[in-house]
């Protein structure tokens, strides 16, 4: 199970830069190791990052296995109006997580 923190301004002036920081836990596996036995433990990490603002997409990271096991990702963008930003990992094995954060604009 992954744990989601992310870090938003509660409110910004209208084009104003701001910066978002995220954090998620994760028990990420690159697939290159092997146990004990030599049989390869299976990839499991986090592939893919995307984060909305009020439905329009402002950053996206595509991630590979050489990602530390809590990827933690810090981005800017611009402050256009008041609303909600959306952040949705999705990896291997079906995984997905989903957060989100509201900003006023003044």
């Amino acid at each position: 199970m992954a744990n989601a923190l992310v870090n938003v301004p509660a409110r910004a002036r209208r084009g104003e830069i701001i910066e978002v920081k995220t954090l998620i836990s994760h028990p990420m596996e690159t697939g290159y190791r092997r146990t004990q036995l030599g049989a390869r433990i299976p990839r499991d990490i986090i592939r893919l990052f995307v984060c909305t603002y009020n439905g329009t997409e402002v950053f996206r990271a595509e991630l590979h296995p050489a990602i530390a096991a809590n990827p933690f990702v810090v981005f800017s963008t611009v402050a256009t109006e008041s609303g909600t930003l959306a952040f949705q990992w999705t990896g291997d094995n079906g995984f997905s997580a989903t957060e989100s954060a509201t900003i006023t604009v003044e």
